[in-house]
């Protein structure tokens, strides 16, 4: 089988957490790509679902933060009115 040269631009420290993976799994980079262009050949797709980004850190806290109050770990502050909020948040 005939080969060919493929080059590519990504981010360094995707590439290098990608390296690590692949070689924890027994393949270099090389062979990594071709396994993904293989499947996505052999079912005419991307091999796998695409779904929205993973939430940063922020909304992760966030996140948290509400089940935490759910949860009874954290307190909530409830207020009577929409004055009495805003009085909160200016305070």
């Amino acid at each position: 089988m005939a080969s060919t040269n493929v080059t590519i631009r990504m981010d360094k420290d995707l590439k290098k957490q990608a390296d690590e993976l692949f070689k924890v799994l027994g393949l270099s980079f090389s062979t990594a790509v071709g396994v993904f262009c293989r499947q996505a050949v052999m079912r005419g797709k991307i091999p796998f679902e695409l779904s929205a980004e993973k939430p940063n850190a922020e909304t992760l806290a966030a996140m948290q933060e509400i089940e935490d109050k759910i949860s009874g770990k954290i307190e909530s502050r409830r207020f009577t009115s929409v004055d009495e909020l805003f009085e909160d948040l200016d305070a």
